[in-house]
């Protein structure tokens, strides 16, 4: 029989991470002793519970201790973190650590540190006392890569303490039955708490259906009364938001009937050739071409946009970085300093962005389809407040509270 101690620390109660580490155990075949466990006796206590674990194979044991340290256990223990160099770029020793997105921390010279821009699916190196997550794609040899579990420690954050929260880990459902007007009123006081009270950064993540819907107007409101800090988007929602405002439809739709336009299927490709020929969306904007639209606020407000490039699209357009890796490293560095993500009607992109964003990042995903809300969150952002609605009525209503919050007045960008 294969034995191993492990410690649980925090709000383990009632964040259900105690049950889970049980479940997890009894699930991979494996049966535990609780040597030690004291409970909280207030609200803002922690808790702590020390359990043996026990398994027939070193085998079993290991897959055990892999799983309940992503929610946090820690063997007691009071070794550095192990270290191996990488051999060469983006080659990775055996045994590498794995991160989650929760609050990391490393133990480096007998001290803990935090490990900087936790993400999942990536790696920690050590450079000094510090402790850096890095995807594979940026490792370089001779980078000091943290092995095994030695060390390292896994904060999971604790649910919320109110009743009935919106925002917070693990406590929200997908439910295309949660009434819309609650959802956008509590967003818009989430947005104004954080741009207020906090002095905040929010990002979008949006897709083309936000044009295809008539909600592009609602968006470009909220760049220009700075209530938007980044903007995280495709070639698609480019060319369709410019092509509305150079030509009235979006894919040869007329957006204010819905009909399609005889010969507007031609308009999206009129709207690239239109951008390339006056050199970027900037050179559009200061040329007189681009009037309005949420990529002119997005030039007006000075508000960074980072536009990635895909295999479908046309043109592109000159701001749209064709090398998907270059434009995931500039996504992440800015993702660094956003508080609040909203991504909207756009599945492979929110869950790109999901995969860079810490857990402690509040997050919330607008959907028609509720596969693309549950994707997301069985990827492992737990903290995604998940919204099954059609943005084209949910993002004039999350305005439309935005307004009342502010009496109706703008906001400096």
């Amino acid at each position: 029989m294969e034995i191993a101690e492990i410690e649980l620390k925090g709000h383990i109660i009632d964040s259900d991470i105690l049950n889970k580490v049980f479940d997890t155990i009894i699930d991979l075949n494996g049966d535990f002793d609780v040597k030690e466990f004291k409970i909280g006796k207030h609200k803002k206590d922690p808790s702590y519970a020390r359990i043996l674990i026990m398994a027939e194979t070193k085998e079993v044991l290991e897959d055990i201790l892999t799983a309940v340290h992503d929610l946090g256990a820690v063997v007691p223990e009071i070794y550095d973190a192990v270290w191996e160099e990488a051999i060469g770029d983006k080659i990775v020793p055996g045994g590498f650590y794995t991160t989650t997105n929760h609050p990391t921390f490393v133990r480096i010279n007998k001290q803990w540190v935090a490990v900087e821009n936790i993400g999942m699916d990536c790696l920690i190196i050590i450079e000094g006392d510090r402790a850096i997550c890095k995807p594979i794609d940026e490792i370089k040899r001779g980078d000091r890569v943290l092995v095994g579990r030695t060390g390292i420690k896994v904060v999971p954050p604790p649910r919320p303490r109110e009743k009935n929260p919106f925002f917070g880990f693990m406590t929200n459902q997908v439910s295309s039955e949660r009434p819309n007007l609650s959802s956008a009123k509590k967003i818009a006081q989430e947005i104004i708490k954080i741009k207020k009270d906090k002095g905040g950064k929010i990002t979008i993540v949006g897709g083309p259906a936000i044009v295809h819907t008539g909600a592009s107007d609602s968006l470009a409101w909220m760049i220009e009364n700075g209530f938007v800090d980044l903007l995280l988007a495709g070639n698609a929602l480019a060319v369709h938001d410019i092509e509305k405002n150079l030509y009235g439809t979006s894919l040869g739709m007329d957006i204010a009937t819905g009909e399609p336009t005889i010969g507007g299927n031609k308009n999206h490709i009129y709207t690239i050739s239109e951008i390339i020929k006056a050199g970027s969306i900037k050179n559009a904007v200061e040329k007189g071409i681009l009037k309005k639209g949420i990529f002119y606020e997005c030039i007006v407000k000075d508000i960074p946009f980072i536009l990635a490039g895909s295999i479908r699209d046309d043109g592109p357009l000159p701001d749209t970085i064709t090398d998907t890796m270059v434009a995931k490293k500039m996504m992440r560095e800015k993702l660094k300093y956003s508080d609040m993500v909203i991504m909207i009607s756009t599945m492979l992109h929110s869950i790109a962005v999901g995969n860079m964003l810490p857990s402690f990042v509040e997050t919330v995903i607008i959907d028609i389809n509720p596969l693309a809300i549950t994707k997301l969150v069985d990827r492992g952002s737990a903290q995604a407040v998940g919204i099954v609605a059609d943005i084209g009525s949910f993002l004039p209503l999350l305005v439309s509270e935005l307004k009342e919050l502010t009496d109706g007045r703008v906001r400096e960008g």
